[in-house]
């Protein structure tokens, strides 16, 4: 029996096989983002140049931001976010505080950033919104910002009493703070 990732990739994968991050290694670096969850390979293909556009200039305010604080480091994607072995993604943008570098290697990232940033594209909007939400809050991330290019608006989650909550919903021109970033 095979099944379909329907959300965002074309893959046909039997019902029995649970991916670790072992095997995401051994996929091919084709430009396209290959993530699990849960043991579930999610496959989206490479981004459209609005969608980098958005994600540059994000990580270039946030670098500048960071750098004149001193406050730790961004990171775009492709960079895994190792969370269990059954557990890895790739989000558009992340943040790393200098409290919390030991998760850091040279090679991934070894369990919650402090920020987590995923622009939405059509492969990727049902994911984003619903099972990485749940993923962030499960493992720990602190805040999480979905931004939709289409709109624009943003989703700012922070960490509360019931893991990420929705705390502001940000439409264009909207100045943005967070206790992450003072």
């Amino acid at each position: 029996m095979n099944r379909i990732n329907k959300r965002c990739c074309n893959l046909f994968m039997p019902v029995d096989i649970r991916l670790t991050y072992d095997d995401l290694c051994l996929l091919p670096n084709d430009g396209k983002r290959y993530e699990i969850i849960e043991g579930e390979l999610f496959v989206t293909p490479s981004p459209i140049s609005l969608h980098q556009r958005v994600v540059t200039q994000l990580t270039v305010e946030l670098a500048s931001f960071l750098k004149r604080h001193r406050l730790g480091e961004v990171f775009v994607s492709p960079f895994d976010v190792v969370f269990s072995p059954y557990d890895v993604v790739e989000p558009d943008v992340l943040f790393i505080s200098k409290a919390r570098s030991t998760v850091l290697t040279p090679k991934n990232v070894q369990g919650a950033p402090d920020l987590v940033i995923e622009v939405l594209s059509k492969s990727t909007r049902d994911v984003d919104r619903t099972i990485k939400l749940k993923l962030y809050a499960r493992y720990g991330v602190e805040e999480y910002w979905v931004i939709d290019r289409g709109v624009p608006a943003a989703q700012i989650y922070r960490r509360g009493k019931s893991g990420l909550e929705r705390v502001r919903a940000l439409k264009h021109r909207d100045l943005l703070s967070s206790p992450l970033l003072p």
